[in-house]
């Protein structure tokens, strides 16, 4: 069960206002529920409120999920979760936690531009998919492609980021819907 949530126990929904406009995600936790969990605990303490999308490529994927802080970053990267199995696919829209190899998953996450089916026997298990605003993550600025250093991006938040790469689009605020 989802603590702190009005929603049925399997279905929440999450604003994210962000710099392009909002969008919704629905989060499914019978689709991953550790990943489900973490999630929306990252979401209650404020983590993802001024991320920047710091991976976007075309046709693939829109990534975020390093705090602009460095401090925060340290917090929460040191708790990696276990895998949840993959019981969706990656198809267009849905979300799914960044991984460097099994049970590695932190705070990083992405949402698919593309049908990236080949993502589900590499054990990536979406958990949530975005309900409305679609047309807002496709027009995250992308001009960047993988450039931002993500070790830069732990080390020195979004300093460097802002120095470096100051179009990239970002999170204003993300909110359970209640």
């Amino acid at each position: 069960m989802l603590a702190g949530c009005s929603s049925s126990a399997n279905l929440v929904k999450v604003n994210l206002d962000t710099s392009k406009g909002a969008f919704v995600i629905e989060v499914h936790r019978d689709w991953a529920p550790i990943g489900t969990d973490h999630f929306l605990a990252l979401v209650k303490a404020g983590y993802y409120d001024g991320d920047r999308f710091f991976r976007v490529v075309p046709g693939f994927v829109v990534q975020f999920g390093l705090n602009g802080d460095p401090a925060v970053t340290a917090k929460w990267r040191d708790m990696p979760l276990q895998d949840d199995p993959v019981t969706q696919s990656n198809t267009v829209g849905t979300v799914t936690y960044a991984t460097s190899g099994p049970n590695t998953r932190t705070t990083q996450l992405f949402i698919n531009l593309a049908d990236n089916q080949r993502l589900d026997s590499m054990g990536f298990a979406p958990f949530a998919k975005v309900i409305s605003g679609m047309d807002v993550v496709q027009s995250i600025y992308a001009d960047y492609g993988e450039r931002p250093d993500q070790g830069l991006i732990e080390t020195k938040g979004n300093t460097y980021l802002q120095s470096q790469f100051s179009q990239l689009d970002y999170i204003r605020k993300a909110t359970i819907q209640q």
